[in-house]
Formats: C-alpha cells, sequence, structure tokens
C-alpha cells in the first residue's frame, strides 16, 4: 500500500502566523488572555489537519472469518475539520455504505477511522463527501 509522505507541520511557522493576525486585527498578542494563543491555534490546526499526512488504505484491513455479500452501514460518525477557503472550522455527521468485494468487510472502527482521516484535512464539503 502507498504511504503518504510524512509531513512535519511547523508549529513556530503556525504560531508566528496567527501573532500576526491578532495584531493585523489591532490586538497586543502579549496581553493576559492572549499570551499562549498563537501556541494554542497552532496545536488545535495541527491536530484538525493530521489526516493530510495520512493515507487511508493503511485502514482498509480486511477481517478474517466469514465473507459477507449484504450491504454493509455505519451511521453518525462524527467528524470535524477545516474549510481550506476560510481556514475555519465545521462539524458534521457522516454515513458511510458499502458492499464488501469478494466478500470481505471492514472492521467498523476502521471505517470511522478512515472517516475521520479524510475529514482532518483542508477540505471543501463537496470533496470530503465523494471521498
Amino acid at each position: 500500500m502507498a504511504k503518504k509522505a510524512k509531513r512535519k507541520v511547523d508549529l513556530t511557522k503556525i504560531a508566528d502566523g496567527v501573532r500576526l493576525m491578532l495584531d493585523g486585527m489591532g490586538e497586543d498578542p502579549d496581553r493576559d488572555g492572549l499570551q499562549k494563543t498563537p501556541e494554542r491555534v497552532a496545536d488545535f490546526y495541527a491536530e484538525l489537519t493530521e489526516g493530510m499526512w495520512q493515507d487511508a488504505k493503511d485502514h482498509i484491513v480486511p477481517l478474517p472469518g466469514d465473507s459477507h455479500d449484504e450491504m454493509v452501514i455505519v451511521k453518525d460518525i462524527s467528524i470535524a475539520s477545516v474549510c481550506e477557503h476560510h481556514l475555519a472550522p465545521f462539524v458534521g455527521k457522516c454515513h458511510i455504505a458499502y458492499i464488501p468485494k469478494g466478500g470481505r468487510i471492514v472492521g467498523l472502527s476502521k471505517l470511522a477511522r478512515i472517516a475521520e482521516i479524510f475529514a482532518r484535512r483542508l477540505q471543501v464539503q463537496e470533496r470530503l463527501t465523494q471521498q
């Protein structure tokens, strides 16, 4: 299986950018209440985009045992993502349905993990539903 290149997020650059943004809004990034905000925001976005450097195919591992040919459905998977146009976080529910190929099924927790990997990247809702 092809692996995505592991890329390191530069938390310092993100924090510096947040500091610049706060300054650009007329705020003092060093005032009480904002002193650690750039680092918190950097950590937040690093976590919310960690799927950018993961390959969902690594989680498609068929379960051993009986084969199945009926549709498998997992509903109401909670997801969180970031709009790539505005860098605004968004949340939603995801539903996945598939018919097993060759009777091989994937564990339900793996489907939720795959949804999370696709959600945790810079994203638009339309592309997320296609993925």
